[in-house]
């Protein structure tokens, strides 16, 4: 499909799809004109990347750990101290996420309650009507 359609399929700008190609991200087929050409694997691969992104991962570590994340063989390059680095990095990453869905989870058990109680006192049903 033609970078048009691989934006609509993914929900990602062609702008974007241009910017994870220039960053190493993805390898779009070409057509004999020269247009991108995107199979289903390189959007499963941008969906993949997007929600990397959307959790704070900055495109260095994405770029590193993204081969263990779809079907490609190869783990994390590096080895010794750099490796070690990394991984501590993508740890990092990781608990802060792991804070932020506490948060996240926390908030909605405090809206559910409100919505309970909310049901109970003033007859709102829970559902938005």
């Amino acid at each position: 499909m033609k970078i048009g359609e691989a934006s609509r399929v993914s929900g990602v700008s062609a702008r974007s799809l241009r910017h994870y190609e220039d960053e190493g991200l993805i390898v779009p087929g070409r057509c004999s004109n020269g247009f991108r050409d995107y199979c289903q694997s390189t959007i499963d691969r941008v969906l993949v990347i997007r929600s990397l992104l959307e959790s704070g991962l900055p495109v260095r570590l994405i770029r590193e750990i993204l081969p263990g994340l779809t079907d490609e063989p190869q783990p994390p390059a590096g080895s010794g101290a750099g490796r070690a680095e990394f991984l501590r990095e993508v740890r990092s990453y990781r608990d802060r996420l792991a804070a932020r869905i506490a948060v996240l989870t926390g908030q909605q058990a405090a809206l559910d309650a409100y919505l309970r109680e909310a049901g109970a006192v003033g007859g709102v049903d829970g559902t938005g009507s």
